[in-house]
């Protein structure tokens, strides 16, 4: 894998982190149609650096958010009910599925799901669920009347995530949409869901590379994705926002059905 490579899944991660068309899938896909081959230690560390891009370009945009929650931990502690604190808690209670999944599952996923045949129905699927919830009666409620069992779902539908070809955008958003919330309330409360998962995930990941060697070169690799998927993930969580306050999600569904179908005839 050269530096296009990195290039290319810098800005395949930057986008389809965040728009509701899995980056799990596109990462997968994008190796397998390409063939481009990897150790399995680098290949992991590589998508731990790309996830550490898009983290990065989440705590950019949400950084007025993200400190006031800072700020508001030990109001939360103390049982306040301002609406920061409130949002706190729904972020650890919408947590804790993505947690228990990913310590009791991610293994088996990670050795059998990994495939593009998963990805063909995941992707499918996925589609079919938006298609549903742009239809599925009126959307006008804000993050801010999120109950604690609502997160608690969001969560459920966030942890489904760590199946490629799933995304945690397209999967938590169909669900908000399905309770009622507006396609941007819904968005917004994903892209703040998933600033604990991504640091416990790269962090797990982390750990067991820690002992692993990386020459210059796989290091430059490295951040050469990092930089590429940060700055396209920022853009892409600033357009992607102003496109849903206004536009249905059904293009992201023909465009999952549309790549679903190229898959199945290429691979």
């Amino acid at each position: 894998m050269g530096f296009a490579a990195a290039i290319l899944l810098g800005i395949l991660q930057g986008l389809t982190e965040f728009l509701p068309v899995s980056s799990s899938a596109h990462l997968i896909l994008a190796r397998a149609f390409f063939g481009w081959e990897v150790p399995a230690d680098f290949g992991l560390a590589f998508d731990v650096a790309l996830h550490i891009g898009t983290l990065v370009a989440i705590l950019s945009f949400f950084w007025r958010e993200i400190a006031a929650m800072i700020a508001a931990i030990p109001s939360a502690l103390r049982g306040a009910g301002d609406p920061t604190s409130r949002l706190i808690w729904r972020i650890v209670i919408g947590t804790l599925p993505v947690v228990v999944v990913g310590v009791l599952f991610n293994d088996y996923i990670e050795e059998h799901l990994r495939t593009p045949a998963v990805t063909v129905w995941t992707l499918s699927l996925g589609a079919v669920a938006m298609f549903i919830a742009e239809r599925a009666g009126s959307r006008t409620r804000t993050e801010d009347s999120l109950s604690w069992l609502e997160a608690l779902f969001i969560g459920i539908a966030q942890s489904c995530a760590l199946v490629p070809g799933v995304s945690r955008s397209g999967a938590t958003i169909s669900l908000g949409m399905f309770m009622g919330f507006r396609r941007d309330a819904a968005a917004r409360f994903t892209f703040l869901l998933a600033v604990p998962a991504t640091l416990a995930a790269a962090a797990k990941e982390g750990l067991e590379l820690r002992h692993m060697h990386v020459s210059t070169y796989n290091a430059e690799l490295m951040i050469v994705g990092v930089v590429v998927s940060g700055i396209v993930g920022y853009l892409t969580i600033k357009y992607f926002l102003r496109f849903l306050a206004g536009h249905r999600l059904d293009v992201f569904a023909y465009y999952r059905v549309a790549l679903a179908a190229l898959t199945i005839w290429l691979v």
